[in-house]
């Protein structure tokens, strides 16, 4: 090894072993420097990776706490309660006593109980829950956060969006917080709030799958999907935001009628349960209280979308066919016949039918609107006076 290298060598080994000394002299004597340093490092290194950018939603709650304490004292439980007459299968193995007697007994009545949610809207005492929930009831009793129980009458039910309004007579009654946000959109977490098989007010968690989804379950339907469980009991319940406001109401879970193409019962689905949006339910109920019915416009035609395959089906497949109008009612006063295409209602694209559905009920009975279409291919315009959709509702 050439000499000036061999030097070389010896000068850095020589500092090592002089830096290694150095740092036990000070380890043994001065034991809090060594960990202050360390700490300065570590500060120095966390302090720069909170400074480093992160997206909007890279952080989020450790715990929705907040969400649900806000939420969930205007969160009830339902008991409906109805009287059944049953009659009582007996056994009777001789064949002539059977024809002489039957085989059932005297009837006699049988109490029965659905259980269910309910988000009290207002301090005056208005909950909304789900028209199945409570369809049939002779007495209906609400379970408040608090332990009180109130007896409920119901003002008014809607079959047509599966809602129902009920009154209770309560004070200090905690009122559910409404999202003024807009519409909620695929990926936000949801919390859904109810009484599932009656164990008790639980809370689960999820995200909002899907939106606008049509299940075929009620005449006007938008419904939020999402995965947070939803289970026999949490109908009428709450779908709130991470920050405690409704979104929705929950009300069905999807059943999976031998969806494996097993030879088995229809089994309900994991993950997928819907709830009614928020804008849908508020206008629900504000008309029901206030009218005591919802109010809704009627083209007076029965019309389904059409298929990509219908020799009438427009290039992007937009639009309804009518299949049938009613006899003396606004499509047959202007002049629609079965096969005629809607493309337009007052100017705005017709979609499909559910968005066909929706803007015609929105329209207040009594208003003409002009309504765009074709009749075997060629254009064609017609003048409507809506009238006024047969609701099927129930009063108190």
């Amino acid at each position: 090894m050439p000499r000036d290298t061999r030097r070389t060598l010896s000068f850095v080994l020589r500092f090592a072993v002089l830096g290694l000394a150095i740092a036990f002299i000070a380890s043994v004597f001065v034991p809090g420097w060594v960990d202050r340093l360390r700490g300065g490092v570590a500060t120095s290194q966390a302090m720069t990776a909170s400074a480093a950018p992160t997206g909007t939603h890279a952080t989020g709650p450790v715990s929705y706490s907040d969400a649900v304490a806000r939420a969930a004292p205007a969160v009830v439980n339902i008991y409906a309660n109805k009287i059944t007459t049953v009659r009582q299968y007996r056994i009777v193995p001789d064949p002539l006593t059977q024809r002489l007697f039957g085989v059932l007994g005297k009837p006699f009545p049988k109490r029965e109980q659905s259980l269910g949610s309910g988000v009290i809207f207002s301090a005056d005492g208005y909950v909304l829950t789900n028209n199945h929930v409570i369809s049939g009831a002779d007495d209906i009793q609400v379970l408040l956060f608090d332990g009180r129980v109130a007896q409920a009458r119901i003002i008014g039910t809607d079959e047509d969006t599966d809602l129902a309004v009920l009154k209770i007579d309560a004070a200090d009654l905690p009122t559910i917080a409404i999202a003024e946000r807009g519409a909620v959109t695929v990926g936000d977490v949801v919390l859904a709030i109810g009484n599932p098989f009656g164990i008790g007010k639980t809370v689960t968690m999820g995200i909002v799958s899907g939106t606008g989804r049509q299940l075929r379950l009620s005449e006007y339907e938008d419904f939020i999907q999402t995965d947070a469980a939803i289970n026999s009991g949490n109908s009428g319940g709450a779908l709130v935001n991470a920050l405690g406001e409704l979104v929705g109401i929950n009300t069905a879970v999807f059943w999976n009628a031998n969806g494996d193409g097993r030879a088995r019962a229809t089994q309900a689905a994991q993950g997928i349960g819907f709830a009614i949006p928020v804008a849908t339910a508020k206008a629900v109920l504000e008309q029901i209280v206030r009218y005591g019915m919802v109010i809704r416009g009627s083209l007076g035609a029965e019309y389904a979308d059409i298929s990509p395959t219908d020799p009438a089906a427009t290039p992007a497949a937009t639009g309804v066919i009518i299949l049938g109008v009613e006899v003396g009612g606004a499509a047959a006063g202007a002049g629609m016949h079965a096969g005629d295409v809607l493309l337009k209602f007052d100017g705005t694209d017709i979609p499909n039918e559910a968005g066909l559905r929706s803007v015609e009920a929105a329209t207040a009975p009594g208003k003409q609107v002009r309504i765009e279409g074709r009749r075997d291919g060629l254009p064609l315009t017609f003048d409507v006076t809506l009238g006024q959709r047969r609701a099927r509702t129930t009063g108190p």
